[in-house]
């Protein structure tokens, strides 16, 4: 126990000198990096390129580009720049993530619990991840609304949220739901449902609720309006749990949905026509192969790990072909992490993927544009161009390759992530505690 708390001190202690020192970070959103092999995404490759970053957006992309004056220059030659990693599934910079006293709590809403001092985010910093959509957990039935973030470490948790990403609400089915709900307590009850097929009922169950809901609410202003409305006329009571369903209902929120097994995603599937709702994605969707015809014909992408099937019973009968065999049939497909270590490596679990079937740039897609498209915010991030946020990832190797490691992370043109300079930071202060003593 004492070797933990002298650890733990010791790492509090590198935070504080890290970010006291750390003035790498603080940058003016103009830069030009030039000699890099830029890794466009959308538009090639181009070698030996150049990127303008002013006041944050990317400017030019090309070749011989010349800076303003007083624009900090990066000479990246030998190394790769690729756009900034997006996760689409993470739990990462929250102060807490399950809700699970209740297997129905649509009201809760993560964007009230970031926690913009979670070192995990430092962590995806230097695996080149610049946005996450950080998520509900996935012990109930509905959860509650996800937020997506820009991983500004240092900064206000305001200013983390992305606000232009797609409204989110979670909702989960399978093994995790169904053993969530033993007593918490003695003489507690077991909480509904067990079963799958009870998970169902109770989504169509709360739906129905929120279509009456918002039947009412539909009358009531409709009254409001007429020329004589009637003198004790009074809104319906305001719920919280039925107003973000009803938001799911009019196209304001979209789910995304935790399952495993192709029967519980097709049964999904059918609720989402049977009320009108859009389904952005399922996560982890390790049966999604055997349903994918009616993934392409509903649009509905998926979120997926790369290649870490069979660890549990639901997961059995996943396969690493997964994530390029749904790529081919024409499925939106990311990888995303689940995971606060992970995190930091998503471009090794894209890599996986070329062993499968894919070409590397087939597999940078998955971790860029595609995640991008999957959260809303391709007409921001997500490739190297002309007009987008300037989020970029610079590496020390092809981002396929086994062997390289993210240098430089950048977000809107601001360094909050440098290798290099962070390691002269840690020796210096290593030397200066070595010549206190």
């Amino acid at each position: 126990m004492r070797k933990k708390i002298k650890k733990t001190g010791l790492l509090i202690s590198f935070l504080i000198l890290f970010l006291s020192s750390a003035t790498w970070l603080l940058a003016s959103g103009n830069l030009l990096i030039k000699n890099a092999t830029i890794l466009t995404v959308t538009g090639g490759v181009i070698p030996r390129g150049d990127v303008l970053v002013i006041n944050g957006l990317i400017e030019q992309v090309g070749q011989n580009l010349t800076a303003p004056a007083d624009v900090r220059i990066i000479d990246a030659a030998g190394k790769y720049l690729m756009p900034g990693i997006i996760d689409t599934h993470t739990h990462i910079a929250l102060s807490g993530t399950n809700e699970g006293t209740d297997a129905v709590t649509p009201e809760v809403n993560m964007a009230e619990v970031i926690n913009a001092d979670d070192t995990s985010i430092l962590t995806a910093l230097s695996g080149g991840v610049t946005m996450v959509h950080t998520m509900h957990g996935s012990a109930n039935v509905i959860g509650g609304t996800n937020v997506v973030l820009k991983l500004k470490w240092g900064q206000p948790s305001e200013q983390l949220v992305v606000k232009e990403a797609y409204p989110t609400l979670k909702f989960a089915l399978g093994e995790n739901v169904k053993q969530s709900n033993w007593p918490l307590l003695p003489g507690r009850p077991q909480r509904y449902p067990a079963t799958r097929l009870g998970a169902n009922a109770l989504i169509r169950s709360e739906l129905i609720k929120a279509k009456d809901y918002m039947a009412a609410w539909d009358r009531y202003e409709q009254l409001k309006k007429s020329e004589n409305p009637p003198a004790d006329l009074l809104p319906p009571r305001k719920d919280l749990r039925l107003e973000t369903l009803a938001g799911l209902l009019r196209g304001q929120l979209i789910a995304r949905c935790h399952a495993y097994v192709a029967t519980e995603m097709i049964e999904f599937l059918n609720l989402s026509k049977e009320f009108g709702f859009k389904i952005g994605a399922f996560e982890h969707a390790w049966e999604a192969y055997k349903i994918a015809d009616e993934l392409k014909a509903a649009g509905v992408g998926i979120s997926v790990f790369a290649d870490s099937w069979a660890y549990k019973m639901e997961a059995a009968e996943g396969i690493a072909y997964n994530a390029a065999y749904c790529t081919k049939k024409g499925i939106l497909v990311s990888i995303n992490s689940d995971s606060g270590e992970r995190i930091r490596r998503l471009f090794n679990e894209a890599g996986k993927t070329v062993k499968y079937g894919l070409t590397q740039d087939e597999a940078l897609r998955l971790i860029t544009i595609n995640a991008a498209k999957q959260l809303g915010v391709d007409h921001l991030v997500g490739s190297i161009e002309a007009g987008k946020q300037a989020d970029l990832a610079l590496f020390s190797r092809h981002p396929m390759s086994a062997y390289t490691r993210c240098e430089m992370t950048i977000i809107e043109g601001e360094v909050y992530f440098d290798r290099e300079a962070l390691l002269k930071e840690r020796a210096a202060a290593s030397a200066k505690k070595g010549g206190l003593s």
